[in-house]
């Protein structure tokens, strides 16, 4: 896909405000994807249910110790992420020099095993 297939952002706002068909979002979601843009391919994931992707996208996130992506595609998904994944998104992140998004994996590691 081409950089002409993303919508500028007033287009992108109204897309995301109304129906589409789920094909039509998916092909969105795959175009920001395909340009390394995985934070504005969430909605539109979202919009696709294509939930499958939006976990694939999230266990990357994890491999890279993205702590801010790891936690808007939980949010996304609705779902709970296991200690254990926020321990390994902690460790990547301390790995990658992000001591920061680091230090905060590891306290959701910790509420999800009930410490806090």
């Amino acid at each position: 896909m081409t950089k002409a297939v993303i919508p500028n952002p007033l287009e992108r706002r109204h897309l995301i405000e109304r129906d589409a068909a789920p094909e039509a979002s998916l092909r969105l979601a795959e175009a920001y994807l395909a340009e390394g843009r995985g934070w504005e391919a969430i909605v539109f994931l979202q919009k696709a249910g294509a939930s499958d992707r939006l976990a694939a996208l999230r266990a990357e996130a994890v491999a890279e110790g993205d702590f801010f992506l790891v936690r808007e595609l939980t949010r996304a998904l609705g779902d709970e992420l296991p200690a254990a994944q926020w321990r390994a998104t902690s460790e990547a992140a301390a790995a990658a020099g992000r001591e920061r998004y680091a230090a905060s994996a590891h306290r959701m590691a910790e509420r999800a095993e009930g410490r806090s």
